[in-house]
């Protein structure tokens, strides 16, 4: 290692020291341990230009290990990213650019957001499978415009989470030969020695899973280097290299031990570190002129390879011009003209009998797959229950790509921080599936889909008791409720088979995480005969969906409804019902279908306020759900307040008081009158 080397890794340590120390708040001891090895690879082997950061052929690489973010940091910093000495300084404090864990949009160059363990490991195998459909797509023998790796440092801590070994299992699998990551193997988590924990061989675990593994000591810069040279010289597939670090490296009392992990150095700690590794004690944040213009070569050496690339896509533009603009499209992240035009037939062919939203859902994807080009995605194993599969499309398999399908196996957690990973990497869109009781299973890797704005479509079918005789280990009750709970994430319940087309049709354009909720059991297709829209002045007329609410059908000769009944999904068509019920007995109801509240949030006052008049106090919210969150709109909820059970589905909504019946006579109720003459009618 030469003396410019070392003086340019101490920097990368003391400056993850001194930003933790000023916070009093982080882990200083994984930047310190692994700034060797990261320094090789920012600084010899990743292709990356720090005026371009969005450069779309650029390696991608993810710090899965978050909780060393000024690692990261300290390395944007150095090689010229526009964060500045100021931003290191104001680690961990409100408003700053360096938040404790890396954060998608808020720091230069963060592919992902990183923190729970696992889940960059996850985003890495999207962004490899991304890098290998859209290579297959469109490089041309002349112009190869797709040609990057994806990297990433990976804790022992992401190695012991589930998420990581279902996503290592499948990317063994796939023969993601441009995944490859470096192991921090420093042996130290929060409560000490891993091996309090654990005894399993991981690189004999990885070489099961079918990845290139190798071994080397993390602060030989030649080791790592070649070692880095060899995984890229393998190809056929993902490469773990194990290196060998040590947590906090410098500090006298704290390397090796688990108080480096979490918590500062202290002052006098830091001091010693110093004198140690032969640093000035002051100023804090030093950067020496030598390791400042190293990087500066560092960063020419990126602008040049981003220059040559660009020859490389005008040769492509000239050639192909057609695929170039598509491919242009595609990682904007814009539609194509008339997307949905095909729609319109479906609709009127989908309504001619009851189905399934699940069966609607899967033949506008069939629909929307060809007119979109880069929609990718599959199931959790559940493809022909979920209807995720694109017909006549082929699949990834080892080794290549033979279509846009996905088959992630049982491995729901790792499905859906993949998902994120094909998100973020840009130029697909990706969908996912399973059963919504599942959702439970991906639920952290939805929440960082929805902090990340990350637009993956979730396809959660058997929305229900409607399960019927799965019981209740398959019938989601609060799942509604902890979905919506998320922040970001936009969720849709549609009623019949327009509003699932619909739902297709309002997520695609946005930008963020979506998930349709589908039925297993058959609707009925709705009238729309009496449904209302806001007169001139009161705001744009829409369908439905779009707006998250609307006024499905109105009390009888418009007069101002007594009641109003809300609903989602499946029972909506019940509320359609119970209307007709409370109407004969001379009662004025107004039904709404509210298929979603984060998009009826949106809407302005006056829209809202119509669909809902504040005028209007007894209102009635009927759910196949727990009612948790329905007061909001309502004054009453007809819900689930305990589990399921295994019946059929007529029975259990029966026994659970979820029939027109049942409605009707709860309406009556909550105005103070009596059974409805109309009941069992």
């Amino acid at each position: 290692m030469s003396p410019l080397d070392r003086l340019c890794i101490d920097t990368i340590r003391m400056l993850s020291a001194d930003a933790v120390q000023r916070a009093r708040s982080g882990h200083p001891g994984m930047p310190m341990g692994a700034a060797a090895m990261a320094y090789v690879l920012w600084t010899a082997h990743l292709r990356h230009d720090p005026h371009h950061p969005d450069w779309p052929d650029r390696d991608r690489f993810i710090l899965s290990a978050g909780h060393g973010s000024m690692l990261l940091y300290s390395l944007l910093h150095l090689s010229g990213y526009d964060l500045a000495l100021e931003d290191l300084r104001a680690f961990r404090q409100w408003g700053s650019r360096t938040p404790g864990h890396p954060e998608r949009g808020a720091t230069p160059g963060v592919e992902v957001t990183t923190g729970p363990l696992g889940q960059g490991f996850a985003n890495g195998v999207g962004m490899a499978l991304a890098e290998r459909y859209l290579a297959a797509r469109f490089n041309r023998p002349e112009a190869t415009i797709v040609d990057h790796y994806t990297y990433g440092i990976v804790s022992d801590g992401d190695l012991m989470e589930g998420i990581s070994h279902e996503a290592a299992s499948l990317a063994g699998h796939l023969k993601l030969g441009k995944l490859i990551y470096l192991y921090d193997d420093n042996r130290i988590t929060i409560e000490g020695p891993t091996a309090l924990a654990g005894s399993d061989d991981v690189r004999l675990r990885f070489e099961a899973y079918g990845w290139h593994v190798q071994a080397v000591d993390g602060d030989d810069l030649t080791q790592v280097s070649a070692a880095l040279d060899a995984a890229r010289a393998e190809g056929e597939r993902p490469s773990l290299i194990a290196a060998r670090t040590h947590i906090g490296h410098g500090s006298p009392h704290r390397q090796d031990t688990a108080r480096a992990h979490g918590e500062p150095l202290g002052e006098e700690e830091l001091r010693l570190t110093k004198e140690a590794l032969g640093w000035p004690l002051a100023p804090a944040f030093h950067v020496p002129d030598e390791v400042r213009a190293h990087f500066a070569r560092v960063g020419a050496r990126g602008a040049a390879l981003e220059r040559e690339w660009q020859a490389r896509r005008a040769t492509h533009a000239h050639a192909h011009p057609a695929e170039h603009a598509e491919w242009t499209r595609w990682l904007a992240g814009e539609l194509p003209a008339d997307w949905d035009r095909k729609l319109t037939a479906l609709v009127a062919e989908s309504e001619k009998q009851p189905q399934a939203t699940r069966a609607v859902s899967g033949a506008t994807l069939n629909v929307l797959a060809p007119a979109l080009g880069n929609l990718i995605g599959g199931s959790a194993d559940l493809g022909p229950s979920n209807n995720t599969t694109i017909r006549d499309a082929g699949a990834f398999a080892p080794g290549r790509v033979e279509g846009p399908n996905l088959h992630f196996g049982v491995r729901e957690h790792a499905m859906g921080g993949i998902a994120n990973g094909l998100a973020l990497h840009g130029g697909v869109r990706p969908f996912v599936g399973t059963f919504l009781v599942f959702s439970d299973y991906l639920r952290p890797s939805i929440r960082i889909a929805a902090l990340s704005q990350a637009p993956v479509l979730y396809v959660f079918t058997h929305d229900s008791i409607g399960v019927g005789e799965d019981g209740p280990t398959h019938q989601p009750v609060e799942h509604l409720a902890a979905l919506r709970a998320i922040p970001g994430l936009t969720v849709i319940r549609p009623a019949d088979a327009r509003e699932t087309i619909q739902a297709w049709q309002t997520a695609l354009p946005r930008r963020g995480p979506v998930a349709l909720i589908l039925t297993r059991q058959k609707l009925p297709p709705l009238s729309r005969e009496r449904a209302r829209r806001p007169a001139a002045g009161g705001g744009e007329a829409t369908a439905g969906v779009a707006r998250g609410a609307y006024v499905l059908s109105e009390a009888a000769q418009g007069v101002v409804p007594e009641l109003i009944l809300i609903a989602t999904g499946s029972e909506v068509a019940r509320c359609v019902e119970a209307q007709a019920k409370l109407e004969a007995d001379g009662i004025a109801v107004r039904v709404v279908s509210l298929p979603s509240w984060e998009l009826f949030e949106e809407q302005p006052a006056a829209y809202r306020d119509f669909v809902l008049p504040p005028r209007v106090s007894q209102r009635l919210a009927v759910e196949a759900g727990v009612p948790l969150g329905w007061e909001r709109y309502a004054s009453a909820v007809i819900g689930m307040t305990r589990f399921g059970a295994s019946a059929p589905e007529a029975v259990l909504f029966e026994r659970f008081g979820l029939t027109a019946d049942a409605i009707a006579a709860r309406a009556l109720a909550l105005l103070g009158r009596g059974v409805p003459r109309s009941a069992g009618a």
